[in-house]
């Protein structure tokens, strides 16, 4: 099918690290996203276990959380029969593409990346190659399946950028190959704030236990949390500069219910926080348990998970392996 072709269906793939249980911010600018996209696109999503070999962990908590990941995208709604869903690691051709990829990318651009600037910082202790070269492996997980679309955050712009360089300089030097992706960005629920600190990204890793909602949290710790968070002596709701915390809530429930800020302000007019924080966690906390249900389900039955990861990487290796063996000619390695 010609390149240009309106029917052609586009590609559009993202990946997330097996680092602990997606947060809300994860789903709500993610994975969610994900599943309305199987409607439109060809999807391929995939659990980037190599990445989080940059942080050392123990290697079975490594595999439990690797397949908990890939358990968790199933139960996000991602229909192994509608998209390609995978374990990174599992097909080899990552690997390769990845250093092929990084004797392309000057040295300049790699170290000018924030992400290895703001990783280097917190843990000097541990500066190792593979954070450095971080960048070209993540190139090669992009344009092995010839993505179109790249679902990114703010932050994550930089490395789609390189991603797009370093292809362009593949197909400069060695002759075209590769698709260079586009941004697709999401309308709302993108960037989810902490609970504690509003000024500051939802994360996994937040020592402050009321800061951050995970997706399997039951009904009664949701709650709770929403009722602990962070807002302002306005007690109005409407989102405008300045109140952060209640910018971040009234983000949490438009993503969720589809309500326009306007309308959350209309429908919270002389109301308190009070009741505003127990609707926005009673939303989250239905949009999220047929998740949990469903997780347990899931890993409850081994020989169906084990099924679907075997198949998946089946699948993608199916593919990678085209694109890779394209490019290995045209840099003379076979």
């Amino acid at each position: 099918m010609n390149e240009n072709d309106p029917a052609r269906r586009r590609i559009i793939l993202s990946g997330i690290q097996p680092t602990g249980t997606f947060t809300l911010g994860n789903y709500l600018g993610a994975v969610k996203n994900w599943r309305q996209l199987q409607k439109e696109y060809d999807c391929y999503y995939f659990v980037a276990d190599l990445h989080a070999l940059t942080v050392y962990h123990e290697p079975a908590m490594r595999r439990k959380a690797s397949r908990a990941a890939f358990a968790l995208l199933l139960a996000c709604g991602l229909d192994p029969e509608k998209s390609l869903v995978f374990i990174q690691s599992h097909v080899s051709a990552h690997a390769q593409m990845g250093w092929m990829l990084s004797c392309l990318s000057p040295f300049g651009d790699l170290s000018r990346m924030t992400q290895f600037k703001d990783k280097s910082a917190k843990h000097p202790e541990d500066i190792n190659a593979g954070l450095f070269t971080y960048p070209a492996l993540m190139a090669g997980d992009i344009l092995l399946y010839q993505a179109d679309y790249v679902p990114v955050g703010a932050d994550q712009t930089q490395h789609l950028e390189f991603t797009r360089n370093v292809a362009a300089r593949f197909n400069h030097v060695y002759g075209e190959t590769f698709r260079l992706p586009e941004g697709y960005f999401p309308k709302a629920g993108a960037r989810v704030m902490s609970l504690a600190e509003p000024t500051a990204k939802m994360s996994k890793s937040d020592e402050n236990a009321k800061a951050t909602i995970f997706i399997l949290d039951d009904e009664k710790t949701i709650l709770k949390k929403f009722k602990s968070a962070v807002t302002d002596s306005d007690a109005e709701v409407a989102f405008r500069e300045g109140k952060d915390g209640i910018n971040n809530l009234m983000t949490i429930y438009s993503a969720i219910t589809g309500k326009s800020c306007d309308a959350i302000t209309a429908e919270f007019a002389g109301k308190g926080y009070g009741d505003f924080k127990t609707a926005v966690g009673t939303v989250v906390a239905d949009e999220l348990r047929p998740i949990r249900e469903r997780y347990a389900e899931l890993l409850t039955d081994k020989a169906y998970l084990d099924a679907e990861i075997a198949r998946g990487a089946e699948r993608a290796a199916h593919i990678a392996e085209k694109t890779l063996a394209k490019a290995k000619r045209k840099m003379g390695l076979c």
